[in-house]
């Protein structure tokens, strides 16, 4: 079994990708439909911020060719609480919120349809003044995992590093919910913990290129061309992706503006090096 890779960036709406990613004079709706002539997916970040309306969606799959696959972020007040920059712990997958927000945003992104890509539940960094111990986390994430409609393939990010171990694959398993393998400047790259634990447990995997904000947006902040050489990381995901794909029907693969500075330039260079085509 070789499963399908498939690459893609993280958003597509950058002002800096046009001219060199999109068409010269590109307005922002007409965005996405150009982009999905380079790319076979995308990951929507604005989904983070709020929950999109049935218009938006809709707006979405009509600019989508068939074929074509849109993951998205679960809204912050589901994984981070309220609109702080610290995340709030008496919200964080309560009850309250997963009542409430949990099935307004799944039903609107199943207007998508079949072009519905990997739902993301992006978790921020917790201290233990969020969650005493990772047990406590887990505790509450079984709970939202439990209760998540079926009929949508579903993917979980943590950046505890210390968390990433085989009680939380095996959590993840049991749901059938896939990890998300991310690259962030404070936490291992996930060539090299995978070594010792076993990433996978859903039928697919997702991986985030995400890099370092504060070093990349020190060089840049147009993210019209690459600032950052990358090469020797991209190398370590080519190799992983290359095994996983092996093991699994479907690999997702995005890159971020912050991860070397333009994210179409960096799927590509990383598209290259497994040697597929994007």
């Amino acid at each position: 079994m070789v499963g399908d890779i498939l690459y893609g960036t993280s958003s597509w709406s950058s002002k800096g990708w046009v001219g060199p990613f999109y068409a010269p004079g590109t307005r922002p709706a007409e965005m996405l439909g150009q982009y999905a002539q380079s790319f076979g997916t995308v990951e929507a970040d604005t989904t983070y911020y709020r929950v999109p309306s049935a218009k938006t969606v809709d707006g979405w799959r009509a600019a989508l060719p068939e074929g074509f696959v849109l993951s998205a972020k679960f809204p912050r007040s589901v994984v981070h609480g309220g609109q702080g920059p610290r995340p709030d712990g008496s919200v964080v997958l309560s009850p309250q919120v997963l009542a409430d927000e949990v099935p307004r945003f799944v039903e609107v992104m199943g207007r998508l349809g079949e072009r519905c890509g990997p739902l993301v539940l992006q978790f921020p960094y917790f201290n233990r003044s969020i969650f005493a111990h990772q047990g406590a986390f887990l505790e509450r994430l079984d709970r939202c995992l439990e209760g998540l409609p079926t009929g949508f393939s579903y993917a979980v990010e943590v950046r505890n590093q210390a968390w990433i171990d085989q009680r939380l694959t095996s959590l993840l398993a049991a749901h059938g919910v896939a990890l998300v393998l991310v690259e962030l400047s404070y936490m291992t790259h996930p060539a090299v913990w995978s070594e010792g634990l076993d990433p996978l447990c859903a039928d697919f995997t997702y991986c985030r290129l995400i890099g370092d904000r504060k070093a990349v947006e020190a060089r840049t902040t147009a993210f019209d061309r690459i600032v950052i050489d990358q090469t020797p990381s991209l190398e370590r995901w080519a190799t992983l992706l290359k095994g996983l794909s092996q093991r699994v029907d479907r690999v997702y693969a995005y890159a971020n503006n912050h991860y070397a500075g333009h994210g179409p330039e960096t799927i590509r260079q990383l598209a290259d090096l497994v040697g597929a085509t994007p």
